[in-house]
């Protein structure tokens, strides 16, 4: 069996020291801007959900924006990701313009999905992103598949996955890596690994401890790395290593990237299941904006030049959503593929008319 490489986190001044000039100062400002385009981004669809604005339901990811621009931080162009039905910061992270994003959240013809997926079914394939998935670890098989795909066609490329720790406990998860580790395929897992599965918290539903959720990929052979999520710059250094790992043809790495959710698991949960003073502790001390804030030294005034600026293009996408065009009914089965009904023999297309 394959040694599982730990990369141990560590508390975000010491790991911030042991990164410093992994990126200049000017590019971690730019991405400090997405982390808070991410951040402001869903504060105003949590707004306007609750506004009864957009249809559907609704989850954030307030508390682990350092995750998705890390990762996508570190990747090439070609490579893809799946997400999760925690979606929008991976697609924010991976290029997709947030008024295509905000246009998909009000179902309208201009949104990413062209109206038809919502939050939880966000996909810009042309920006490398496969698509956001309401069934818990549905992407991980899509990425394997895809991962497959480059190795056959000798492309240096890798494909992504995001999950949460609930996820690790499904067979497409367990199927997956296995199949990964035993072709060699050019796959990075990463376990956004927050400690709730829903509401059920980990010491109730996994059988390791958070911080060795690496240890999930011992039983394959597979190359683990434990990461310090709510640190950007150690997320960025982690994932190049393990791209450089998989690209090279060494296998798949599974990254154990510990982060926390400071919201709900959906907008409206009464989180009864939570300790209050853990969210307002989290909040104070693990909020990756404000530690990254730090590292840069960043100054009241700079802080409110770029959030007015963040802000400005998160309305902007409020009032592009708003002016978007409404699909078509006729076009409801547009995109369903069927040959009739079973029980003939049809191969008429189903009809859109209601049974009498």
């Amino acid at each position: 069996m394959a040694p599982v490489a730990q990369v141990p986190a560590t508390d975000s001044g010491e790991k911030s020291r042991a990164s410093a000039g992994t990126l200049s100062d000017k590019r971690l400002r730019e991405l400090f801007r997405e982390m808070l385009l991410i951040r402001r981004f869903e504060e105003k669809v949590e707004e306007r959900f609750r506004a009864g604005d957009l249809p559907g339901f609704l989850h954030v990811a307030i508390g682990q924006e350092a995750v998705a621009s890390g990762v996508c931080e570190a990747l090439e162009p070609d490579d893809v990701i799946a997400s999760t039905h925690r979606a929008h910061a991976h697609t924010i992270a991976k290029g997709t313009p947030v008024n295509a994003i905000m246009a998909e959240m009000y179902g309208k013809n201009e949104g990413c999905s062209q109206g038809y997926g919502g939050s939880m079914h966000l996909y810009d394939v042309a920006r490398g992103n496969m698509g956001a998935n309401a069934v818990v670890g549905g992407g991980l098989p899509q990425i394997a598949g895809a991962a497959l795909a480059f190795k056959l066609r000798k492309e240096p490329r890798v494909a992504v996955a995001f999950f949460g720790d609930g996820a690790t406990n499904t067979g497409a998860f367990h199927e997956s890596m296995n199949l990964a580790q035993l072709w060699k395929l050019p796959v990075l897992f990463v376990l956004e690994n927050n400690g709730w599965a829903e509401s059920t918290p980990a010491t109730q539903q996994l059988p390791l401890a958070v911080e060795e959720m690496g240890q999930r990929a011992a039983a394959y052979g597979m190359t683990a790395m434990e990461v310090d999520g709510q640190d950007l710059e150690a997320v960025v250094e982690a994932t190049r290593s393990a791209r450089d790992h998989a690209v090279s043809g060494l296998g798949p790495v599974f990254m154990n990237v510990r982060t926390y959710r400071f919201t709900g698991h959906y907008v409206g949960d009464p989180q009864v299941y939570r300790d209050k003073s853990e969210v307002r502790q989290l909040r104070e001390t693990q909020d990756p904006l404000e530690l990254l804030r730090a590292r840069l030294g960043m100054t009241g005034e700079e802080f409110e030049r770029i959030d007015a600026d963040v802000m400005a293009e998160v309305d902007g996408s409020v009032a592009f959503a708003q002016a978007g065009t409404d699909p078509d009914p006729q076009d409801a089965l547009k995109w369903v593929y069927a040959e009739g009904s079973m029980e003939h023999g049809s191969k008429e297309p189903l009809s859109t008319e209601p049974r009498a």
